[in-house]
């Protein structure tokens, strides 16, 4: 039976490390953890980025993290901590489960994405020129 996007998501958070927003503070403080930003270019422009996060739009992030792929981007490593957000948590609930299948062992997103992030009062830069 056919399943819906929203359960799709649920279904992933139950797989994947959730994350609130101090707890991504407190990932981006101690600079281990790879943040990937996976919303579109328009979206960073309109809203914002999390300071230190580098882009992976979600249609390219499995292509970006496969060493084998062609398209691979070396600050991707399977063996790193890295922490995914989008602007609510849908995005980056699949994009973890999809990296734990690509053999990511220690892959965690942001619950709540961006908003959370801004509703929390925390800092937001202006996007890069892409």
């Amino acid at each position: 039976m056919a399943k819906t996007a929203a359960e799709l998501v649920a279904e992933a958070k139950q797989r994947v490390e959730n994350l609130s927003v101090d707890q991504v503070a407190a990932e981006l403080e101690r600079g281990e953890a790879l943040v990937v930003d996976l919303r579109e270019s328009g979206e960073r422009a309109e809203q914002g980025v999390l300071p230190g996060a580098v882009h992976a739009p979600r249609g390219m992030l499995e292509f970006y993290a496969d060493p084998a792929g062609a398209y691979h981007r070396p600050e991707f490593d399977p063996n790193r901590r890295v922490v995914l957000h989008c602007a609510s948590g849908g995005r980056s609930a699949l994009a973890a489960d999809a990296l734990k299948q690509l053999g990511y062992t220690d892959v965690a997103h942001l619950d709540g994405g961006l908003n959370a992030w801004k509703a929390a009062g925390r800092p937001v830069e202006d996007a890069p020129p892409s």
